[in-house]
């Protein structure tokens, strides 16, 4: 009955259109008065302690990094570099998009951000040399999500956080996969663009080449620093946060001198109405997260699937159907808060490796991002490149596909994450 209450009073408030942050409080206070115990001070407690963490520290800083980079000239020239490498083969520009978006992804981790600059600056080049435009966008939108798979990863943050799993080993064990739903695009793309009659771009002379290369060659060298530094050992994430936020301030003021200080107000303000909702979510889900522990309800939610608690992969086929189809409903972040403390338990009672579980459980929290109704990232597309909700949604359909494949691939053979993390780590 505790579970019932809890999955109740959350949907029933999300279903009046309460925002996520205060359903979460809400089936908190429902829960407490159901068991009994309820006290305001639980509440206040809970999210202080939420949102008191020295790891959420890297959140802002990587939010901050990644608005500094879009607005200093970085983005752009990783694409530009992208452009001079492959972009005269047949459905070069598609591959653009995906080199792009796994250097971008290396820098911010932010999946919206990445994604508005990269449909800003590549559906008009796309639609002038007779790519679909629709089928553009939803690859651009597929792109986009691996985001969160490559670090630096806000979203490995959160979960981290919430799961209490080494946030460098989650960063680590997400590299190779996050490389997986990239190919998986590529292969995809070339499939489905044999159907349009487009113009490659001219081949760059090797000088361009080397010239497109030199200009990139600081914003290349981010996530060089970045994860080396975690990997030596150097920096923690959330050190390796700030240097990515001071570098890129450097790199845009001082050697692509693109941004300039009185935009710094606006970059700021922007990275911190991001960081505040994320911030406030987090807060919000460790009341609920508390309850969750209190009324045991991973131990009733346990019982239901106890047979599968002796047959791990069958357990994570049964895991990823659920997170699939909540993602279609819910953003990222607050579908990590709400199922993290409920699913963890019952992954570690399973003899489930918490990394490998956090790797997987994050890529499909990403899928979600490009499934409809929600598709939070669909509408970024949508909305930068002008494209209709419903034709960037119809052009997704192959990439989304194929990222499925690949993550489900990972669960039928769960070496392909442990091992390349082990390498890494």
């Amino acid at each position: 009955m505790t579970l019932v209450v809890f999955i109740g009073s959350l949907l029933g408030a999300m279903a009046i259109g309460v925002p996520v942050a205060f359903s979460l409080m809400f089936c908190g206070v429902v829960l407490m008065w159901y068991m009994g115990m309820f006290n305001t001070q639980i509440i206040a407690q809970n999210m202080i302690a939420g949102a008191d963490t020295f790891t959420l520290l890297a959140i802002p800083f990587f939010i901050l990094a990644g608005e500094l980079m879009n607005s200093g000239g970085l983005s752009r020239r990783i694409i530009d570099f992208a452009i001079a490498c492959v972009g005269h083969i047949r459905g070069g520009l598609g591959i653009v998009a995906i080199m792009a978006a796994i250097i971008m992804s290396s820098i911010s981790g932010s999946a919206a951000a990445d994604t508005a600059a990269l449909a800003a600056i590549l559906i008009p080049m796309m639609a002038k040399a007779g790519y679909n435009v629709p089928r553009s966008g939803g690859l651009i939108a597929a792109g986009g999500i691996i985001a969160p798979v490559i670090p630096p990863s806000m979203a490995f943050i959160v979960f981290g956080v919430a799961a209490n799993v080494s946030i460098t080993q989650l960063f680590m064990a997400g590299i190779f996969p996050g490389l997986l739903m990239g190919i998986s695009l590529i292969a995809a793309w070339l499939i489905v663009v044999r159907k349009d009659n487009v113009q490659p771009l001219p081949k760059a002379p090797m000088g361009d080449r080397l010239r497109a290369t030199g200009r990139a060659a600081w914003a290349l060298g981010m996530p060089i620093i970045i994860l080396g530094g975690i990997k030596a050992g150097i920096m923690t994430p959330t050190e390796a946060a700030v240097v990515a936020a001071a570098y890129a301030l450097f790199v845009g003021m001082v050697i692509y001198r693109e941004l300039k200080p009185s935009e710094l107000p606006r970059v700021i303000l922007q990275a911190a109405k991001t960081t505040s909702v994320i911030m406030f979510l987090v807060a919000a889900a460790l009341v609920s997260s508390w309850l969750i522990t209190a009324a045991n309800i991973p131990a009733e939610i346990a019982g239901y699937i106890e047979p599968l608690i002796d047959r791990p992969m069958l357990l994570m086929f049964a895991v990823m159907i659920l997170v699939l189809v909540v993602g279609t409903a819910l953003d990222l972040t607050p579908t990590i808060l709400i199922l993290t403390p409920v699913l963890m338990p019952i992954i570690k009672q399973a003899g489930i490796d918490p990394v490998y579980f956090g790797v997987l459980f994050i890529m499909n929290n990403s899928i979600g991002l490009i499934t409809p109704p929600v598709g939070v990232v669909l509408n970024v597309v949508s909305g930068v490149a002008r494209i209709p909700l419903g034709k960037v949604t119809a052009g997704v359909w192959p990439f989304l596909v194929a990222q499925t494949i690949v993550l489900f691939l990972l669960v039928l053979f769960p070496d392909l994450v442990i091992v390349p993390a082990r390498w890494l780590h």
